[in-house]
């Protein structure tokens, strides 16, 4: 559970920073860096709240 807590907080972080950068250059390998890593991020929250559900269940 402490690993996807920290894997989401850390991809959020990636992704804040990544469009910070985007927005002071307006290079677009910025921007699709973070599309890409809020997308893994969603992916990673996703898992979290599965596990979170599952040990509900059983």
């Amino acid at each position: 559970m402490l690993l996807f807590r920290w894997a989401v907080m850390l991809l959020l972080l990636v992704a804040a920073v990544s469009f910070a950068f985007f927005a002071a250059t307006g290079q677009q390998r910025y921007k699709r860096f973070g599309l890409v890593t809020v997308k893994w991020t969603v992916i990673a929250a996703s898992m979290f709240f599965l596990v979170l559900i599952l040990e509900r269940l059983l």
